[in-house]
């Protein structure tokens, strides 16, 4: 890659959405910064920022230790003295060792009068890649329960663009979450608009229309909830609608009812272990305030409550699949 990032009419990667989106707010605002392993001179685990450091500079550009926990304190200090930092974990699974300054500092800061945090804490998250039990978590669920954090998690090359501008100009702290094994999916690329845009944080999308019944998901799952619903339509003539979440907090319970009212039947599928995931409080939310537009059980369909397994086919099995998906319909739309 040059030192470069603009593409017109040429389809990208999510990779080099996400490339663009910071990019241009590194143009356009000088205090915004990056920070993290090997972000500058190696220009990132995954090339994220491969070409930034010649643009930037090593001030702009910051390579650390090997210590998230000292990546997340220097962000937060930053942030609080008006810059706008920009803090990468090679993997999401790392931002554990920040754990304690994300829930105890930078979500209540502006509750407390100290001034907001306005920083984004980006990496890799999810499985599918051979990654193993180290390097394929998905962590939103940690972090569900801590007002004051916001969290996005984009499943294409438009939004991903869209929402690390939002996350950028974002007073707040914001969690983004990329899941690997879209990063360079042919399937994903697209053409870009030229001129400047943001997806808005805490808006879902509706990614396929539908009337029989609802999926809601997010990430990578929003592509096997779609291949589902084309297999749905063609073999059992169900039409299928999927609401790409796109914000895990604040969740956008409008779209989620919206969905419900018109479909009568949920599915809610993540790539996160079933017990404690997300899942269960947009079943609660449901519960509480769309009962009665339910004509049938809210079904969850999320990965098998175990460490990410590294051998293929354990990980396939431990990972919802389409097939599962279209089982699980199914037997939704019959209930």
């Amino acid at each position: 890659m040059t030192a470069t990032v603009k593409t017109a009419n040429k389809a990208v990667t999510m990779v080099e959405a996400i490339r663009q989106g910071l990019w241009e707010e590194m143009s356009r605002d000088e205090t915004v910064f990056v920070i993290g392993e090997d972000v500058g001179a190696y220009g990132g685990a995954f090339k994220v920022t491969e070409g930034f450091i010649e643009q930037f500079g090593a001030e702009r550009m910051i390579d650390t230790p090997i210590s998230e926990a000292a990546i997340v304190g220097a962000a937060c200090g930053a942030a609080l003295m008006g810059m706008k930092p920009v803090a990468e974990f090679q993997f999401i699974d790392f931002i554990s060792t920040g754990f304690d300054m994300l829930t105890n500092y930078a979500a209540k800061s502006r509750y407390r009068g100290c001034g907001s945090i306005g920083a984004v804490f980006r990496g890799p998250c999810g499985g599918g890649v051979r990654g193993g039990p180290f390097h394929s978590l998905n962590a939103e669920s940690f972090f569900l329960n801590t007002a004051g954090l916001k969290m996005v998690e984009p499943s294409t090359a438009y939004d991903a663009k869209g929402l690390i501008k939002a996350a950028i100009r974002d007073p707040d702290t914001v969690l983004f979450f990329e899941h690997k094994k879209l990063y360079r999916l042919p399937r994903l690329r697209e053409e870009l608009p030229e001129d400047d845009y943001i997806v808005e944080i805490g808006k879902a999308r509706v990614a396929r229309e539908g009337k029989d019944l609802s999926i809601i998901t997010f990430g990578a799952q929003v592509l096997n909830a779609l291949d589902a619903a084309e297999i749905l339509e063609k073999e059992d003539g169900l039409q299928v609608e999927t609401i790409d979440l796109r914000t895990l907090s604040p969740l956008d319970k409008e779209a989620i009812l919206a969905s419900v009212k018109k479909t009568n039947r949920v599915m809610i599928l993540h790539e996160a272990s079933l017990t404690g995931g997300i899942g269960g409080e947009i079943s609660a939310i449901i519960a509480e305030e769309a009962f009665e537009w339910l004509d049938a059980p809210v079904i969850r369909v999320a990965s098998i409550d175990a460490p990410v397994p590294f051998a293929p086919q354990m990980e396939d099995y431990f990972l919802p699949q389409v097939n599962e998906i279209v089982e699980a319909a199914r037997k939704l739309a019959l209930y």
